[in-house]
């Protein structure tokens, strides 16, 4: 593109956008920098700055100021990039207003050959952050697993040490264990009355790795869709199909865990954050069979739960290092009986 054409098609982007009611930086500069960005605020030239690993799991909803005020901190003040599959630079001046960083930017990575362009890599390899959006998962397993994306964002959490966050469907691909949605969502109902339904398919460390999620699996919009019941068969699986210690974390929508280098997962939001536990490497699912109710009972002491609330300060956390302790929470268990999930106290 010559540059009377990229000065043209860059107004023409300006003046859209100013259009539309939304506030554009003065030093905003918007180019097609590869075939999967849908835009960018701040400066558009690459920075390189200090950063400091860490994940942030976010259940869904409206979104929580302080995990990407968390996550800027984190990026040194360098760039941010956003990636989907579907839906709009929506984040873009809402993440560029939190705090200072250098550009935020959105990629929408649709396809197999968007995720394996060489463009699009470098772009998320030159992120001193990345954020996963909601939408649907099976989408972001099916466009990006196996792909240079994929690894870029395993070398940016794993090697350089940024910080990497999702939401929603972005959250659930976080975990070493991770429901693909390949066949569709499931109900806890679902899950509950056949543990091997068509709809439960899950991944095993073959997609991205974040430290201390190895064998965790994660579910957001957790009490508002009901979702407890689908988490505890997901770990039912986990236990019965792959012998694993089998954790998991739930997520309130408005919540989020943060978790830092040293594995103490801050609770952030207005929601609740759940971290379930099997009870023991020999309390596995009594009836975990293809087609029958689920059975996982172990004395009422099944699965252990730390129910926490989120804060605005983030003064409640959980160890997600040992497992062992968290504050400002509650201990409960889950068990389940024919099928039916039960809580005790």
């Amino acid at each position: 593109m010559n540059a009377v054409l990229l000065f043209v098609s860059a107004f023409l982007y300006c003046s859209e956008k100013v259009a539309t009611g939304v506030s554009i930086p003065i030093n905003t500069i918007i180019t097609q920098r590869n075939a999967a960005s849908i835009g960018l605020v701040g400066d558009g030239a690459d920075v390189n700055r200090t950063t400091v690993g860490g994940t942030a799991l976010v259940g869904g909803g409206t979104d929580v100021d302080e995990v990407f005020q968390w996550m800027i901190k984190k990026a040194g003040g360098g760039d941010f990039v956003v990636i989907r599959a579907s839906g709009t630079d929506a984040y873009n001046s809402y993440i560029y207003s939190l705090g200072p960083i250098n550009s935020v930017e959105t990629l929408l990575i649709n396809s197999r050959t968007l995720a394996n362009d060489p463009e699009v890599e470098r772009t998320i390899l030159n992120a001193e952050a990345v954020f996963i959006a909601g939408g649907d998962q099976a989408n972001y397993v099916n466009y990006w697993k196996d792909t240079k994306v994929h690894y870029a964002l395993d070398y940016l959490r794993n090697v350089k040490q940024i910080p990497v966050g999702g939401t929603s469907a972005g959250c659930a691909i976080l975990g070493g264990t991770y429901f693909s949605a390949l066949q569709g969502s499931i109900t806890s109902s679902e899950a509950l009355k056949n543990p091997y339904l068509n709809l439960l398919t899950l991944g095993y460390n073959d997609f991205l790795k974040q430290p201390y999620l190895s064998d965790v699996v994660t579910d957001s919009h957790f009490d508002n869709r009901d979702r407890h019941g689908r988490l505890t068969t997901f770990l039912a699986r986990m236990s019965h199909d792959k012998g694993i210690l089998a954790r998991g974390i739930g997520l309130d929508e408005s919540a989020a865990v943060c978790i830092e280098p040293n594995g103490i997962g801050i609770i952030y939001g207005t929601g609740t954050a759940y971290f379930l536990n099997q009870n023991g490497i020999d309390s596995t699912p009594e009836t975990c069979l293809s087609g029958s109710r689920l059975d996982w009972y172990r004395n009422q002491r099944a699965v252990r739960v730390y129910k926490v609330k989120g804060t605005n300060d983030g003064s409640n956390m959980f160890d997600l290092k040992t497992w062992a302790y968290g504050s400002g929470g509650l201990h409960l268990y889950y068990y389940v009986r024919n099928g039916v999930l039960h809580i005790a106290y």
